[in-house]
């Protein structure tokens, strides 16, 4: 496993706490956000500020835009962008004292930081927007804050490489789905795209050479998929680069046992839309 998939692979549990544990529900029913997926989409959006959907489905990518709809820009009518952030930091605060009261985060917060400042942000918006934000005073906090950066950094590039690849939304899910995992079942219940729309977007994917009558990859469909897996890990990988190896090395060892508790205690489900796999 290259450098970079490593390093996604420890830290994207610990920062996926915003999104499995219950406390951020809580905090954004409290303001009076509707479902999950509401305090979801307004949680993860905020940094960008009182954004429409169109947007929103763009930079995130792989929902459907009607499921977007559903929840933006309702959600800014409930709470501010900013009661939003000050919600999922308070939330993420709470849930992180409760899952590890004994562990001590300055060193890791500190490495964390510094990753995230090095991470680029030019033409990845969601990294950009919350690297805009202030950082927490509390090391457990500052450390969730960093993930989310890199992550965010990540994920733009990810969606860099599809745009590259020439993978519509509905077709990065289908070709994960064949490569991978996780399940038809997992993607369509989290980004709630139609047996029609995937259908579609198979069949699309069977005239390109890249599926086969059985939905399995081709070789040319596998090939496609390392490129973006590659070109992924490769984007991701100059945050770590310029952190050196010493340092992402100690960063490593410090975060992948928390967040080798959180996917044993089954916070983060082991057939997850993130395709995050634990073994």
């Amino acid at each position: 496993m290259n450098r970079a998939r490593q390093m996604w692979k420890a830290l994207e549990p610990f920062h996926a706490i915003t999104y499995f544990a219950p406390e951020t529900r809580k905090a954004t029913d409290a303001l009076g956000l509707k479902g999950g997926w509401m305090s979801y989409f307004g949680c993860r959006a905020a940094p960008l500020g009182a954004v429409g959907p169109e947007i929103v489905a763009a930079v995130f990518y792989n929902f459907h835009p009607a499921m977007v709809g559903r929840s933006l820009p309702d959600a800014w009518s409930y709470a501010t962008p900013a009661q939003l952030l000050d919600a999922r930091l308070a939330a993420v605060d709470s849930a992180v004292r409760r899952l590890f009261p004994d562990a001590p985060f300055d060193r890791a917060a500190a490495l964390a930081r510094q990753a995230a400042e090095l991470a680029p942000i030019a033409g990845r918006p969601l990294a950009a927007a919350n690297a805009s934000l202030e950082w927490p005073t509390d090391p457990g906090t500052a450390l969730w804050q960093a993930t989310a950066i890199l992550r965010e950094s990540r994920g733009d590039g990810h969606v860099a490489a599809l745009v590259t690849a020439g993978l519509s939304p509905c077709q990065a899910l289908v070709t994960i789905s064949a490569a991978t995992g996780p399940s038809k079942a997992v993607f369509q219940a989290s980004r709630r795209w139609s047996d029609e729309e995937w259908d579609a977007a198979s069949d699309d994917l069977r005239t390109r050479g890249l599926l086969d009558a059985s939905g399995a990859l081709t070789p040319a469909g596998h090939a496609l998929r390392q490129q973006v897996e590659d070109t992924t890990d490769a984007l991701a990988d100059q945050a770590w680069q310029a952190l050196g190896d010493e340092l992402t090395t100690e960063l490593h060892d410090l975060v992948h046992p928390l967040s080798a508790v959180l996917m044993a205690d089954g916070l983060v489900p082991p057939d997850n839309p993130m395709a995050m796999r634990w073994d």
